[in-house]
Formats: structure tokens, sequence, C-alpha cells
């Protein structure tokens, strides 16, 4: 038994030594990263301008570390915390029309039940305008012409429906303006602050806009297409007469378009062959499109409105990266633009469109200011199908690319994308020596509507081959060490890396699945009401829960009927708030009835009451925010010797030491002896707590300050009824070492 402590190291650190930078690369890395800054709130974000220009609104923490919007006067020096949020932070939040009121969205513990809040900034006091449990509110319009109304949606009525509610900002009146016929996922107001429009899916998956000439007047159906193709209403021009769209019809990239409502005349405002229409700037009284932005790698912009066009010019001077236009004043003098740039903060300026400068606000995170960042690349990799795959390559700062333990990070949605620009999680791979390879696999969108159909009915075929292609693609040109790629992701992402140790077992080393479905139909059973009518859509691009045919279909493409395939670990962490995957525990279940035993280890962490947001922070390894502690405050951090090995990025240490609210956290590792490579690593442990110890199953660890050393080659593991047994303390762990 002497031998047995060494085991001590978690299975955290087993983990991240699979992918473990060799040494000699390790040396030249540049200063370790702390979490916190890549991962901890951002000092202040998000500014916005009131309308009449006379305040700045933004984001930042209070001195309890907890996100409230703060509010000064421009060119003033009176900062002011104007919201007292408790438990997760505000996030979300604009100007209402009137000057005086500021409007934000919360919601209780992860569920998603958004709720709109307006705070009065004379009287100070905060308003819950939409005070209904279990139902979700989100903005739908403001108008400058009515300052003291917004249009919200609200399934008050029916959870099922999105109606549209008029609120009064003086009284808190609302009044409901548009019932929804159970089937409008979308709406839109005119230039009369009348709701016009209404996007609807459609029982075939596709798309429909219902137009109305009027508040009072019956709905007609104005434009139908089925699920092939990609349709949305942007807004209507000034006169009401025409609608502007993002379309791909007789097209396959979604152009931007104005429509005649009357003779359904077209004329195109801006295409691109190679990408969807991205973010629309449309000026918000004129009712035209100013710019679009089109992103096939690095964003760029296509300016319509010759009234910006030196505007844009001037703008893209400022700062390196890519900007975007943030708000603006009612009288259009004023613009906040934002700059993404791969390494380094987002920054912030106000531009003074008369003088044609702008003035430099703040970046989100001054600690990322002069650090070694990594360079983020857009790369395109050919499918085995001959498909273009518009990725992205991120490799480690002051080391050679070659051989590299890799991480692949998928993207969530699926129908969504990766984009260039300043990422917390890549960063913190590339810091550790890894280089992280993000991929827009097919189903993702922004490509046209060739590239997203043919993701449909493919979970874990080819959507799944897509990832392969690529990580063979980074072997193959020399980056990706063969025999150290993980499988990284949230959400669709979180199901490609359960997908990868299951339909793909010695693929990859290890897999982090973060709020990741195992169980397709399962997810589909369960998802929130107000998604129903989105459920058609379902069927078309993932398959049909009520039809045979798609049966084997839907549990092929379950990685929860695979379980007894895995071999290697997989890293598994859900919201126990999550409104959509229900599923923390399906793949421990099933790996413990197919095998037999339960997982050489498993870590099972629940707190009191957070949702998908907090488990985001897990995987990132991320601080906490201090309703996260109930439980205490956190342990203390693990810091790895920087000389030896930077092997936190995928380590569930960083789990057991940062838990959020509400998570469940599971490691499954079957051949717990078959990843380790026989070096030996060293990780030091400033203070491993009582409840720790009860997480991985000790009765009790104490005050262990020493290195623990662990030489995977030879060393047994230990049963988890033997560490049970055990009482530790340093001396007996040095004593092992020393015998070691």
């Amino acid at each position: 038994m002497s031998r047995h402590p060494r085991n001590l190291l978690t299975p955290a650190v087993a983990f991240a030594l699979l992918l473990a930078p060799a040494a000699a690369l390790r040396a030249d890395l540049p200063p370790l990263i702390p979490r916190d800054v890549l991962f901890g709130n951002p000092e202040r974000s998000s500014p916005q301008i009131s309308p009449d220009a006379k305040r700045l609104a933004w984001i930042a923490p209070d001195d309890k570390n907890v996100l409230q919007v703060w509010v000064k006067t421009v060119g003033g020096s009176d900062d002011k915390v104007v919201t007292a949020d408790k438990k997760r932070g505000i996030r979300r939040y604009f100007w209402a029309e009137d000057n005086k009121t500021l409007i934000y969205l919360q919601d209780a513990d992860g569920d998603e039940n958004w709720h709109a809040y307006g705070v009065d900034l004379q009287s100070g006091n905060v308003r819950d305008y939409t005070p209904f449990q279990g139902v979700r509110a989100t903005v739908t319009a403001t108008d400058p012409a009515f300052p003291d109304e917004v249009l919200v949606e609200m399934n008050l009525r029916d959870r099922k429906a999105m109606d549209v509610h008029r609120l009064n900002l003086t009284t808190g009146a609302l009044v409901l303006d548009t019932e929804n016929p159970g089937d409008v996922v979308g709406w839109g107001a005119d230039a009369r602050f009348q709701v016009r429009a209404a996007q609807v899916a459609t029982p075939e998956g596709g798309t429909e806009i219902r137009i109305r000439d009027s508040a009072s007047a019956p709905w007609k159906s104005w434009i139908k297409v089925g699920p092939e193709e990609i349709l949305g209403f942007e807004d209507f021009t000034a006169d009401g007469r025409s609608a502007i769209l993002t379309s791909s019809i007789g097209n396959d990239t979604a152009r931007v378009v104005e429509r005649n409502i009357a003779t359904g005349a077209e004329k195109v405002i801006a295409s691109s062959p190679e990408v969807d229409a991205g973010t629309l700037v449309i000026h918000p009284t004129r009712h035209v499109v100013q710019a679009v932005a089109f992103a096939p790698g690095r964003s760029r912009w296509t300016v319509v409105d010759p009234q910006v066009k030196a505007d844009f010019e001037e703008i893209a001077k400022l700062s390196d990266g890519d900007f975007s236009l943030v708000n603006r004043d009612s009288a259009d003098t004023h613009w906040l633009v934002s700059f993404t740039s791969d390494r380094g903060p987002v920054r912030y300026y106000d531009w003074d469109r008369a003088a044609k400068k702008g003035a430099f606000l703040f970046v989100h995170q001054p600690k990322l200011e002069g650090l070694q960042l990594a360079e983020m690349k857009p790369v395109v990799i050919k499918s085995r199908d001959g498909l273009s795959l518009n990725s992205y390559l991120t490799l480690p700062a002051g080391v050679p690319p070659r051989n590299l333990p890799t991480v692949l990070f998928v993207h969530g949605g699926p129908w969504a994308r990766d984009v260039w620009g300043y990422s917390s999680t890549p960063q913190w791979f590339a810091n550790r020596g890894y280089a992280v390879l993000q991929v827009n696999y097919r189903a993702s969108t922004g490509y046209g509507k060739k590239f997203l159909n043919a993701g449909n009915k493919q979970w874990g075929l080819k959507m799944h081959d897509d990832l392969i292609d690529a990580v063979n693609w980074a072997v193959k040109e020399g980056v990706a060490d063969p025999k150290k790629v993980a499988i990284f992701g949230g959400s669709y992402g979180g199901y490609a890396a359960l997908a990868g140790v299951t339909f793909t077992p010695e693929k990859f080393a290890c897999s982090v699945d973060i709020v990741g479905p195992s169980n397709i139909r399962t997810l589909l059973q369960t998802i929130p009401p107000y998604w129903k009518p989105m459920l058609a859509q379902f069927s078309v691009r993932v398959g049909d829960i009520n039809d045979p045919k798609d049966a084997d279909l839907i549990k092929n493409a379950s990685p929860l009927f695979k379980a007894d395939k895995i071999v290697r670990p997989l890293l598994i962490g859900q919201g126990a708030n999550d409104p959509r995957v229900k599923q923390a525990d399906n793949v421990a279940r099933a790996w413990r009835e197919v095998c037999g035993d339960p997982p050489r280890w498993e870590l099972e962490l629940r707190v009191e009451d957070c949702g998908v947001d907090a488990v985001a922070r897990l995987a990132h390894g991320g601080v906490p925010q201090p309703h996260d502690r109930k439980r205490g405050q956190p342990r203390a951090d693990v810091n790895l010797d920087p000389h030896l090995a930077r092997v936190d990025a995928i380590d569930s240490g960083d789990f057991i030491h940062y838990l959020p609210a509400s998570a469940v956290v599971r490691l499954i590792e079957r051949r717990p002896d078959a990843f380790l490579d026989g070096r030996v690593f060293r990780r030091r442990y400033s203070t491993l707590t009582d409840q720790t110890a009860r997480t991985l199953g000790l009765s009790r660890v104490t005050n262990l300050v020493s290195e623990i050393a662990l030489m995977a080659d030879h060393t047994p593991r230990l049963e988890a009824d033997e560490l049970r047994r055990m009482r530790l303390s340093c001396d007996l762990v040095e004593r092992e070492l020393d015998e070691a």
C-alpha cells in the first residue's frame, strides 16, 4: 500500500497529462495568464449612449464582483451604479427612448425565463415590468417617436406562444397588443410602431412571412418558402410599403433585399457569393440599410448608404481589428463602436460624426493589454466530399507550430458559427501550449443554404466526419500530435464531444462535454414550450421523433446508446436548471449499466441554483459569481509549476476549485491506465479541503502541501473503497514520495 497515495493526484491531473505539451516547448511559452483575467468579469463593457447623448451607461462589477449597470454624465466623473442584482449579474440592457429609464433582462437561476426590469434614473427605483413566474419576456422594439412605450413579447397567455404586449414605462401597464396564433416565432413593427409583420415556422419546417396593412387589418400570407431557404424579416421601409429582408430565394447565399409588399418587386441591396449577409446597420428613423457585414473569415463591411461612407472609412483607422456599431444617439451625431481583435481586449470608442474623430472610452479587460496572446488564423479545410470548411486555427505563441497537443473546440447551435476575434477559450488553451482548431462544419450558418442543408439529418454522420476531417488536416499539416487531440464544446459542441468518444472512440485522447445532449429523442421531447413552433424545423434538420422511419437515425445519432464504446476520459458538465438539455446523468448511468461497474472516477458536485451560464464558466475553469459560493469561498486555486507543465487547460481540478451553482460534473474514465505515457509529472496543491476530499471519495485530506508525483507506467490505481479507507496527511504523502 506504500505506493498508493501517489494516485491521489485527481483524475483531473491524469486527464490533463494526456495533452501536456512537451517540456522543451513549455519553456518557450509566454507567462501563464491567470484564468480570472481570461474568464473573470470584465472591468467595463457594453457601453450605451443615451438617446439625448447626455449620459453613458456600461456594465461593470460592483464591490461584490456582481455585474451591474453603471451610468455617468458624458464628460463627467459622476460614475454611479444604478442596479443591485444580488446573484447572476446583468449582461443585457439598453436605454429606453425616454432618456430616464434603463431596461435590463434577468432570469431566475438560469431558467431562461427572462424578466424585463426598468430602472428609473430620477428616483433610483427598480421595477419588474413582467413579474410573472414561469413566463419568458423579450423586447420586440422601441421607437424614438414613442418614448414612453416598449413592445414586449411574453408567453403569459399561452406558454407555447409569444404574444406582443405594449408596455407603458410610466404606469407599468401591460396591454395585449398582438396575439400569437401559435406558429409565430418573430414580430416586426413599422415606423408608426404598429406590429405589421410576423415570421412563422411552418409545419413543413420552412418559413412564412405574414403582413397586415394596419394593426386592425387581417393577416395575409406574403412569402412562404420551404426549409431549404434562408429567409428573415429585418424591417419595414419608412413608408411601410416595402420590407427589408435577408433572403436566399434565387441565390445560394442570403442577400439583403428590399421587396415591395404589394407588387413583390425586389431589389438587391447587398450580397456576397461567399457568405450570407451578417450584421445589418439600419437607420432607426429613416429605416434604410446603411451597411452590411460579410464574414468569410474576418468581417468586412459593404457600405450601402452614401451618408455614412466616410464614417466607416475613418472608423476603420481607429484601431486594429474588426469593428461594429454598438449604438447611437437620436440625433445620429454620436456612435459608439467596438473593435474586436484576436490578440487583445475589446476596445470601445465614441465616434463624433461631425468632427470625424473617435474618442477612446475603455477596453473590456485592461489586464490583457500587453500580454502575448495567440494569433487566430482563418483557414479553409476541404471535407472528404469536397465542401469548404471555413475554420480558425489558434497556435500557441513562442513555440514552433509542430506536433502540438491540440484541442478541437466545437461551436454550439449547431445552427451558428465561429467568428474571428478575441475569444477567451482559445487564448486559454493556447497560453497553456495547445493548438486550437475551430471548425464551421456543415449545418453552420453563414455559408449559404447548400452548406446549411448539407447538415440535415447528419448529426453524428457527415457533420461528425467534418470534424474528423479537420483533425486529420491538422495532423497532415504537422500542427497536431495525432495522439494528443482533445474534443471540447458546449451545447451541440458538447454533443460532438460525446460523439467523439462514442462514435470514434480511439480518435480523441479525451473529451469535455458541456451541456451537450446525449439522447436526441429526449432533447426534442423536452424542449421549452416556447420552442414548440420550431419543432418542425428540428424534424427537418435533426430527425422526426414522431416518424418511425427516423427512429433508427435518431437512436444511432445518440451517443447515449454507444456509451459502452467509451475508452478515453470523458468529462461532463450540465446545468441543473438547463431548460433544454435535461440529461445530466444519462451517459454516466448508461456506462454503469452496460459495463457492469461504475466508472473508475466519477465526480458529482451540486450546489444550489444556477443554470447553463455557470456551467460554461465551470468548463472554462472560470471565476464564479458570488452566488456560486453558497457553501463557502472557492477553494485555493490549483497552480501548476510553469516550468514543469501547463496542464490545467483540460483539468477537472478547475472544476473542483471553481464550482458554479447547481452544476453536475462527471468524469468518466474507463481505462485509467491506458492514456498516460509514463513520464513523471508533478502538481502542487496548496490546500485540498474536506469538501474536495469527500468529492473524490476520500474520508479526509488535510493540508496537502507537498508535491505529488505520478509515474503512470507502473503505478496501480486505487479503487474507490480503498481510498475511502484511507486517512491521509502530509507526512504520509511525503513519506510515500520519498519511497518512490
